[in-house]
């Protein structure tokens, strides 16, 4: 099967995942102001669970070694660049809280909780990309919580390096990278709960979508021309640029591909959060992050069927 339809049906079967949520709320099952309580759930019990997942199952090289640094690195750049150019392109309209949102959005991806059932399905014999998506998302939290969280908030104050370095993504690291550098194999029953709560990341993330889906206003959801722009940027000229940059860089094919696909994923969840806990632009950051994650089912394969066209 091809890359086009492998994302397709990986893509497809996450959305079906948001269904029950969207129907809980729907029917009361579920209160609107719960939402939280799993979105915590997932943040703090999966998430860790699903980095030290990717952790385990590659095993230490100092090539490996050297191909993390350089896409812990590359993803900070980029990412921040993004951030940073839109910031400027729209510096005098930054009064409005949603074009600063829109300015993270345009940069951060759901890396990890899509982007490892989207490596996992399209790169079944390199497990080193998912230990990638995690450095990938590492890096997407330090700016979230330096870089974003300024431009929401317009001020740099709100500049945490604190927060960077001590969050559940970092934290989990002090399990996974002794796990990884010394091989450690992990009791069976611990390595089996690891991974499948590190599994659910993806289910859980996708039920939390569908239940915040059901407490927005469809209409408005849908005829925001600026949210359809800024998902346009983030999920189908972002990743062409970034694979513009890719293509002259010494980099091996499945390196290069794992780059283009966490660079493909949708409007990241994170991008919801850090308004959530700021206290600014939590509706426009809500419909961004629904909306992103609703068209990816046709941005993600069609980026993969260009990608596969280029047979770069």
């Amino acid at each position: 099967m091809n890359a086009f339809l492998v994302t397709l049906s990986c893509v497809a079967v996450m959305l079906v995942y948001a269904v029950p949520g969207f129907i809980l709320v729907k029917t009361g099952k579920v209160k609107q102001d719960a939402i939280k309580s799993f979105a915590n759930v997932l943040m703090y019990v999966c998430s860790p669970c699903l980095t030290v997942y990717s952790f385990q199952n590659v095993a230490y090289s100092v090539t490996l070694v050297k191909d993390i640094a350089v896409l812990f690195v590359i993803s900070i750049l980029f990412q921040a660049a993004i951030m940073l150019l839109f910031a400027f392109l729209f510096r005098k309209k930054f009064e409005d809280v949603k074009i600063r949102v829109c300015v993270i959005a345009t940069a951060l991806g759901n890396c990890a909780f899509m982007g490892v059932p989207l490596l996992e399905a399209v790169m079944p014999h390199y497990p080193q990309a998912i230990m990638m998506s995690s450095i990938f998302s590492i890096g997407m939290n330090l700016l979230g919580w330096t870089l974003a969280s300024a431009i929401i908030m317009k001020d740099r104050k709100y500049v945490s390096f604190r927060k960077a370095l001590i969050n559940p993504v970092s934290i989990t690291l002090l399990v996974a990278v002794p796990i990884f550098v010394f091989g450690i194999d992990l009791p069976e029953q611990v390595d089996g709960m690891i991974t499948l709560v590190g599994r659910m990341s993806t289910p859980m993330c996708m039920l939390v979508m569908g239940m915040r889906l059901a407490t927005v206003e469809l209409k408005k959801l849908f005829t925001d021309k600026d949210v359809y722009a800024t998902v346009l940027v983030k999920q189908v000229i972002v990743p062409l640029v970034g694979l513009l940059i890719l293509l002259p860089l010494p980099l091996g094919k499945d390196f290069q591909t794992t780059l283009f696909i966490l660079y493909a994923t949708p409007v990241a969840s994170i991008v919801l959060n850090f308004p959530e806990m700021l206290g600014k632009g939590q509706k426009e950051a809500a419909n961004l992050v629904l909306l992103g994650t609703l068209l990816s089912i046709v941005t993600i394969p069609l980026l993969m069927l260009i990608y596969s066209m280029l047979g770069v």
